[in-house]
């Protein structure tokens, strides 16, 4: 064996979302040196970074993907103490500060020398992978996202442009399934609203977003708010069926550009990682929406190693689908979303706040704080706060283990202290566990816990 690389062993860790605003590197707790040293153990650690890094240089967009996510550029080198070696960047709040807030926040990770993928001057180079060169091989991120604003998504450059900063969205068209009566009552609906005549305006100038012929068992209703989602049909689709049900339906052209990179990514690294935000349901809000299962299966299949998904703020299951891994959701591996510095002028309104009132006034609106009563919002609910690192281990380039390590971000600490992750201990760690393996079950997975720490074990 001449390279190491050879033997196709890796080590890989992944977690959720690091929605981080503080410094790491302050704190010795042996649980938090723990977790740091099982990051810093793996051959490569790759995290969703849900923050933009700047110094407010740019202005706030009025389409955020909620919070105006933020944080000093100094504070990816304390990622990088946690032992995080590569981010992903496509997400919701990519574009909390507009297309050059895209363009700064790629140029700090740069600057820091932090690998990163998602994001970009254009399509093009928000669809591209990027690489790093460990010990055992070289490895290829690619991040895309389901959720966020329509104008976010990059644009294509062409013979005579530059394309478009923005991030790489997959976009997609919502189906309702209705029963009869439901079906019939809204087509009466759009018939008595004038509905109709904007859709057949419409059909004849499809280049201001265009609608697909109407059947006996499927039609479209217009976007009330009437943005634009060029190429695909402007509107909610409907469909006649015997029960109530939702489907997502891909954009095929977003689908085919990321796999022909995920192709592309396998014969130039020697390990895949595609890394998917979304805030998208399927049945349940503990389920994976059937667009994350469609493409996670469908990267799997164009070469990736390890599918890592995240965004909707809960723990999901995990799937080994033809002998490669798929996380459905890691949930978080920070939660400090509670301590951005500053709050825009534009989120201070949406919640009914004045001129004078501070970022403290704003979270504690946000979470619906009443009485001075600090558990509210997302702070009340203890599954946001339990989640979970994972470590993939491959030998001779087959998968031979996941193992899960739970992790408490620290539920009803007060907001100056929570959100920063600790192996879980005792209870909590037990019910991380139980959670995860109720998850994976209807996916086929098992998952037994051994010392605390869950294990799937492969081949």
């Amino acid at each position: 064996m001449l390279y190491e690389a050879e033997s196709g062993d890796i080590q890989i860790a992944i977690s959720g979302d690091s929605i981080i605003t503080r410094n790491m590197s302050a704190f010795r707790e042996p649980g938090f040196l723990g977790l740091v040293e099982l990051l810093h153990g793996a051959d490569v650690s790759a995290t969703n970074a849900e923050m933009l890094f700047h110094y407010y240089e740019d202005p706030p967009t009025a389409r955020p993907g909620g919070t105006y996510m933020r944080a000093d550029p100094k504070v990816i080198q304390e990622l990088q103490w946690l032992g995080v070696k590569m981010v992903a960047c496509a997400n919701n709040h990519a574009y909390d500060f507009g297309e050059n807030g895209i363009l700064t926040n790629i140029h700090y990770l740069d600057e820091y020398d932090m690998p990163h993928a998602g994001t970009g001057r254009n399509l093009s180079e928000a669809r591209m992978p990027t690489y790093l060169d460990t010990p055992k091989g070289r490895v290829a991120l690619l991040s895309v996202t389901s959720s966020g604003p329509q104008v976010m998504r990059a644009g294509e450059q062409w013979r005579d442009g530059a394309g478009r900063p923005g991030a790489n969205l997959i976009r997609y068209m919502t189906q309702y399934t209705v029963d009869r009566p439901a079906f019939d009552a809204l087509r009466r609906l759009s018939e008595g609203l004038g509905f109709e005549s904007f859709k057949a305006h419409r059909r004849a100038n499809p280049w201001q977003g265009n609608f697909a012929e109407d059947t006996d068992t499927q039609f479209f209703l217009p976007n009330l708010n009437n943005e634009w989602q060029y190429p695909e049909p402007n509107g909610t689709l409907f469909a006649l069926g015997e029960t109530f049900g939702t489907h997502h339906i891909a954009n095929a052209e977003d689908v085919e550009g990321n796999l022909e990179r995920i192709r592309d990514a396998r014969r130039q690294a020697d390990w895949v990682i595609v890394s998917m935000h979304t805030h998208e349901d399927g049945k349940t809000p503990d389920d994976p929406s059937d667009l994350v299962v469609s493409f996670a299966h469908a990267a799997i299949e164009a070469g990736a190693d390890v599918f890592s998904g995240h965004g909707p703020h809960v723990d999901r299951g995990i799937e080994i689908y033809k002998g490669k891994p798929i996380f459905y959701s890691l949930a978080h591996l920070t939660l400090q979303n509670d301590t951005v510095l500053q709050m825009p002028w534009d989120n201070m309104r949406r919640v009914g706040l004045g001129w004078e009132a501070t970022p403290a006034d704003f979270f504690d609106a946000r979470a619906g704080k009443e009485h001075l009563d600090e558990w509210a919002g997302f702070a009340a609910e203890p599954f946001r706060w339990h989640n979970a690192v994972a470590t993939i281990t491959f030998k001779a380039k087959q998968l031979q283990e996941v193992r899960l390590y739970p992790i408490d971000l620290g539920f009803k600490r007060p907001r100056s202290q929570r959100g920063r992750p600790i192996l879980a201990e005792d209870e909590v760690n037990d019910e991380i566990l139980k959670l995860f393996q109720r998850l994976s079950e209807p996916f086929g997975t098992k998952l037994d816990v051994e010392d605390g720490v869950g294990v799937i074990r492969v081949g």
